[in-house]
């Protein structure tokens, strides 16, 4: 008879080990059990009321409505910054804009973009942002070191897809996004390409879907546009809605491939929006208090966590923001996350009973200084509870922010900023933000000033960005 040493014994037992920690997918692969991939979703332009779940009258969005049904839905979250590069950049980060320091679309501009030496300046500047990007640890990287490969997909600012860490992707590095716009709008074949490989090579996956849905040009499928011209007020009003169930088309797509595929209780769905939209009714533009504002137009968005099996569906009205998705994954797929984040994760009940309050902040689209924020701020923003401080920079006539903004701000926001007082909205009883409340509540302005002051005061180097 043969006597196993010590040493056999402990092989044996780790074989055992190892065998029980392992699960057959389809065709033969195998992926370690209690892995979870990650399916982040992001729309791009779209109102926090734009989805049947959200109760809006007229728009057909099934699957969002199933993945918010299915999920745990946060109706009141946030994005730190009502513009789509900072707002993704605080979204792979988890850090705020004035911490990252990619608080605009663009660079500085003092020559023509079509000019040779303003294309060179311009890409210097680009460039630059994208240095930015790289002092701080991406979800990307951060899960690769769990095995963990991702895809980049749709909406992407900083340069080639593998400056965020991700080890495939469609962008080259142009702006926003370059081949990578295709997705989404052309095609989803680059994604199911990329699951169904992680899957027989037992990697776990991160995919980063951010289509340019239902964001600008509003072009929908005709019969989409037919419908939404029966009900819509204007037809600009009609292709908004129409491209927002375009995008709709296409979460529940991706949804049915992760059924067919039998990865939907092994996947973490996410979804966010990267800044708010307001259709304006009479152009194809957004309108005020939207996109590039600090009311719940441009910053207030809904987000939702699905995994059949690991997260219990329910509805949470807590206030939450998207700096608070980094450290939820992160907890989600065992991986460790950095110190000092700002976000909590959304999946533990006690972190989101005492979460903090909210803050977020605006800038110019185009920067004025690479290298300091408050060169280009414009508001800053509270949100605790049902109260809400916006409090504006005083900026003179010929502040170059304001000339900056030329055209892009309405002449009530261009006022409230060379005023430079405080407004105080109560969102339980005016959830549109059309009344002012702060002469009523001056305790409230102060205190809620206060608790701004203290998460971010500019010039202030007790309340500056960390070190990365």
């Amino acid at each position: 008879m043969q006597i196993l040493s010590w040493q056999g014994i402990l092989r044996s037992l780790a074989c055992v080990l190892l065998a029980s920690l392992v699960l057959t997918r389809p065709g033969g692969a195998v992926e370690p059990a209690g892995t979870t991939n990650v399916l982040m979703i992001v729309s791009d332009d779209q109102h926090w009321r734009d989805h049947g779940f959200m109760g809006h009258r007229h728009l057909r969005t099934p699957n969002l409505d199933r993945l918010a049904g299915e999920g745990l839905l946060f109706r009141h979250g946030y994005v730190p910054s009502s513009l789509c590069c900072p707002s993704l950049a605080s979204l792979i980060t988890g850090r705020f804009p004035h911490e990252h320091r990619i608080v605009g679309n663009d660079p500085p501009m003092s020559l023509p973009r079509s000019a040779p030496a303003g294309k060179r300046r311009f890409e210097e500047g680009r460039e630059a942002m994208n240095r930015h990007l790289a002092e701080w640890p991406t979800l990307p990287t951060l899960l690769a070191s769990g095995g963990y490969r991702s895809l980049q997909t749709g909406k992407w600012w900083q340069g080639d897809y593998s400056r965020g860490g991700f080890t495939a992707g469609m962008t080259r590095g142009e702006r926003h996004g370059d081949d990578g716009l295709a997705i989404g709008r052309e095609t989803l074949a680059p994604i199911e390409t990329f699951i169904r490989e992680c899957r027989g090579g037992g990697a776990p996956f991160l995919v980063w879907y951010a289509p340019m849905l239902p964001h600008d040009p509003h072009d929908p499928p005709v019969e989409l546009a037919a419908h939404y011209a029966r009900v819509a007020p204007t037809p600009h009003v009609a292709r908004y809605w129409a491209n927002v169930e375009r995008f709709d088309r296409t979460v529940g797509h991706l949804l049915d491939f992760l059924d067919a595929e039998g990865l939907a209780q092994r996947t973490l769905v996410v979804f966010v929006t990267d800044n708010g939209w307001i259709q304006d009714p009479e152009a194809p533009r957004y309108a005020p208090r939207s996109k590039r504002s600090p009311y719940d137009g441009g910053v207030r968005t809904p987000i939702i966590l699905r995994q059949p099996g690991r997260i219990a569906a329910g509805v949470n009205d807590k206030p939450v923001s998207s700096v608070d998705i980094l450290p939820t994954v992160l907890a989600a797929t065992g991986i460790g996350a950095p110190a000092g984040l700002p976000g909590i994760d959304l999946l533990d009940p006690a972190a989101v009973a005492t979460r903090p309050p909210v803050f977020g902040e605006c800038f110019t689209h185009t920067l004025l200084d690479l290298d300091d924020p408050a060169a280009s701020l414009l508001w800053r923003w509270v949100v605790r509870g049902r109260w809400k401080l916006i409090v504006p920079e005083k900026l003179r006539a010929d502040d170059p922010r304001l000339e900056a903004e030329t055209g892009a701000i309405d002449a009530d926001s261009r006022g409230w900023l060379e005023a430079g007082s405080p407004r105080l909205f109560d969102l339980a009883a005016d959830s549109d933000e059309n009344g002012d409340v702060a002469t009523e509540h001056p305790d409230v302005v102060v205190d809620l000033h206060k608790t701004l002051d203290a998460w971010w005061t500019p010039g202030r180097p007790d309340t500056g960005a960390p070190a990365p």
